[in-house]
């Protein structure tokens, strides 16, 4: 780039281009540069954005935190953005009453060489949490079916799937002794195909599969079908909350 010139990031998503576009930034010595990108990437980065971003207001975060109930989210690395700012409609800070726990990721170049990644210690984290009863509401991601599955592989796929599966069964037996109610879903699928037969190579991309939606509490009936937008309001009517006009699913509890 020399002097005068202007560049457009074109990259939507903010999470994996405020990296790139920062470090562009502080290598282009050029004088008189215009440098734009879609939208804000972050408030640090100077750059102008040609649209704003819009932030979502009455997401379940914030009425949790409205009813002065405590809220933890927690995710390793890879997933944090998900259970922070993502979840909170865009809101890069905690809402009153809620904290985040941060596990670092694996410093690997791809997760299949350590497809356990932060399971356990994301669980021994919400085990410790139920077993004190400070909080209301206690949301965790766990990374590896959708990280692992993005590599193809299916021997490590296998060991991401047998990682989660066992560290649910430690947060479900925690779970049943502090009578919390415990919920299970996904927002897209990806280890569930991990071969694509027409091509004959591994599939590494998402899915638009079904995917499940299991809710652990005793006498509790769900509609059989619904779709992400139902999941925060019903969350809220378990929780004995009403949910906002803003918020265009139902409740699955029937």
């Amino acid at each position: 780039m020399i002097d005068h010139d202007a560049m457009i990031f074109f990259n939507f998503r903010p999470d994996r281009a405020k990296q790139l576009a920062k470090k562009f930034k502080e290598e282009c010595h050029a004088q008189d540069f215009s440098y734009i990108t879609m939208t804000g990437y972050d408030e640090s980065l100077p750059a102008k954005a040609l649209f704003g971003g819009e932030n979502i207001k009455d997401n379940l975060a914030e009425i949790i935190s409205k009813n002065n109930l405590k809220q933890l989210h927690i995710a390793e690395t890879e997933k944090f953005a998900h259970v922070t700012s993502f979840f909170d409609g865009g809101k890069e800070d905690a809402y009153p009453n809620e904290d985040r726990k941060l596990i670092a990721s694996n410093k690997v170049a791809t997760h299949d060489l350590s497809p356990e990644m932060k399971a356990r210690e994301i669980t021994d984290e919400i085990i410790t949490a139920a077993q004190k009863g400070e909080y209301d509401f206690i949301l965790a991601n766990f990374a590896n079916l959708d990280m692992v599955g993005h590599t193809g592989k299916m021997k490590e796929a296998i060991i991401a799937a047998e990682t989660v599966d066992f560290n649910l069964g430690r947060i479900i037996k925690e779970a049943e002794k502090k009578d919390y109610v415990l919920i299970v879903t996904a927002d897209h699928g990806n280890a569930e195909k991990m071969f694509d037969p027409k091509t004959n190579q591994a599939h590494t991309a998402h899915t638009g599969s079904p995917v499940p939606f299991i809710v652990m509490k005793k006498d509790l009936k769900l509609s059989g079908y619904g779709k992400l937008s139902d999941v925060a309001p019903t969350v809220l009517e378990i929780m004995g909350l009403d949910a906002p006009k803003a918020m265009t699913g139902e409740s699955l509890v029937i």
